[in-house]
């Protein structure tokens, strides 16, 4: 049941799911939390729009994006050290607002990250096949063909493979990989300042102050350049989804988001700093907004930066490297909370009991895991066929909605659960008061901002012509919207046949914890 500290503070009685206690510390937490938002794919993927969008002033927005991250962070950390659960926003929202809400964030959290994981497996795939057949490769340019498809689906299965196997080895993956992407940002970023002041490269411009004043910038791109670079700081709160599997799990997970963030914000602000003063924002050549470019500036960047001859060629091969590393890593690091809240959901009888069965040798979610895999191909596979595979990367932009929401709402809940306590000092007021509400309020508003943006059909790849009417509505909004209307169809299925999460019998804000079921 809920208990008080001297200072009134309100903590749960956590629940024991069976996974492996104590088999992280502090650094690779901050590994999984940072290798979660996959800093190069996210770049990689992203940069293009955001420039397009803002011009010059794309390290002002990659800045300004971090704040709501930051606050959001700090509603993630002291809801985690009352109530440390895998579940995150899903058990944080039910003891906040009600079992209705709590499972919306637990579905939004879920959505998210399948709805990545298409892109994800199509980057690996065409990376793969960049690496052994080099930049040029046909097989690797064609995105939605059959080789790729394959590869990808084969990248989800391993990636899957490895989350069964346990947190540890995941853990130590995930260092690898994070490694080779770190270490290749840096000296790229490196390597491209080196030669703007010294060999001022065609259309390169040296960094100014002015990149981070907000003069000159209209208020719409700027909210569009926003909600862009939501996205690339998305999924360092993947290191308190594993705070089940953490030493000291009521205070490490959400110290490693906080510093996660901060890592994030120093990584992305010297990258796009070094890349934009190395190729400019022209259209033409490696200008940033070519839009031959738009799904892959760092490689193409990369290759100019390096050149190709010599050392220039080993490092361009290892820019590919890096990019393929951080699609798998963010791949792996997507499946991991994924499956934990579908396990944490499954506990307190808010999905099928089948989900809450874990590994008795590996100690690992066994059914939630596969089926968070099994689900991610099965819609990988028709996605990449409808438009030629357009409505993957449309994908991508709709769960910008998704992290809006779930995000927003942890923060939210944050503030409302310490209500009593909010008055007991000025570090209670702000940490878990008045910072949280401001990063929510954020979250929604650029929320909201994207639903109208995403309606409209010319801002997505693909369409859809709604019968009679003849409206054309926009594949992002449209993707969104699917996802919205299967978590409706879920939610009603689980209040129908098994009413009593809902009838606040199994979770509630003082329920004691719950034997976890071992798979046979």
């Amino acid at each position: 049941m809920a208990t008080f500290s001297t200072g009134m503070q309100p903590v749960e009685e956590s629940r024991d799911k069976g996974l492996k206690t104590g088999a992280l510390g502090l650094v690779s937490s901050v590994v999984i939390g940072v290798a979660s938002t996959a800093p190069a794919y996210s770049l990689a993927a992203t940069l293009f729009f955001v420039v397009a969008a803002v011009g010059l002033k794309s390290p002002l927005v990659a800045v300004l994006a971090f704040v709501p991250m930051l606050l959001c962070s700090i509603g993630f950390s002291e809801l985690n050290k009352a109530d440390p659960d895998c579940g995150t926003t899903f058990i944080w929202g039910t003891r906040a607002f009600g079992p209705s809400v709590g499972w919306a964030g637990g579905w939004a959290t879920v959505a998210a990250d399948i709805l990545v994981m298409g892109s994800l497996a199509q980057v690996a795939g065409q990376y793969l096949f960049f690496l052994f057949q080099g930049p040029n490769s046909s097989i690797g340019a064609n995105a939605s063909g059959g080789w790729v498809l394959l590869v990808g689906i084969l990248w989800i299965v391993a990636m899957t493979y490895i989350c069964y196997r346990g947190i540890e080895l995941s853990a130590r993956f995930q260092r690898i990989l994070l490694t080779i992407e770190v270490v290749m940002l840096m000296v790229m970023s490196v390597t491209a300042l080196v030669k703007v002041f010294v060999s001022n490269p065609q259309g390169s411009i040296h960094p100014s102050f002015n990149w981070l004043s907000p003069s000159h910038l209209p208020l719409s791109a700027f909210v569009s350049g926003i909600i862009l670079m939501l996205f690339i700081y998305w999924g360092w709160d993947t290191a308190l989804s594993v705070n089940e599997e953490t030493a000291d799990k009521a205070r490490t997970p959400g110290r490693a988001g906080i510093i996660s963030t901060v890592l994030l914000l120093f990584t992305y602000a010297i990258v796009i700093i070094a890349v934009q003063s190395f190729a400019g924002v022209g259209d033409k050549g490696v200008g940033l907004t070519n839009p031959d470019h738009q799904f892959d500036v760092l490689s193409v960047t990369g290759s100019a930066i390096f050149g190709n001859s010599g050392l220039g060629t080993v490092l361009s091969r290892l820019l590919i490297l890096m990019v393929l590393s951080s699609a798998a890593a963010s791949t792996q690091t997507t499946i991991l909370p994924a499956a934990r809240t579908t396990l944490s959901m499954a506990a307190y009888r808010a999905l099928p009991q089948q989900f809450a069965k874990i590994s008795p040798k590996y100690l690992t979610p066994t059914v939630s895991t596969i089926v968070v895999g099994v689900v991610s191909v099965a819609l990988y596979i028709p996605l990449n066929f409808i438009s030629g595979g357009n409505p993957i990367a449309d994908g991508v932009t709709a769960i910008g909605l998704y992290i809006a929401f779930y995000y927003g709402l942890t923060a939210f809940s944050c503030a409302w659960y310490y209500r009593s306590t909010l008055s007991n000092s000025a570090r209670d007021l702000w940490m878990r008061g008045i910072l949280p509400v401001l990063g929510g309020l954020i979250m929604y508003a650029a929320g909201i901002y994207s639903l109208q943006s995403d309606w409209v059909a010319t801002n997505s790849y693909t369409s859809w012509t709604v019968p009679v009417l003849q409206w054309q509505i926009g594949g992002i909004f449209v993707i969104a919207a699917l996802a919205a209307l299967a978590g409706v169809a879920s939610f009603v299925f689980m209040r129908v046949t098994a009413p009593a999460f809902f009838r606040r019998q199994t979770l509630s804000r003082a329920t004691p914890a719950r034997v976890h079921e071992m798979e046979l």
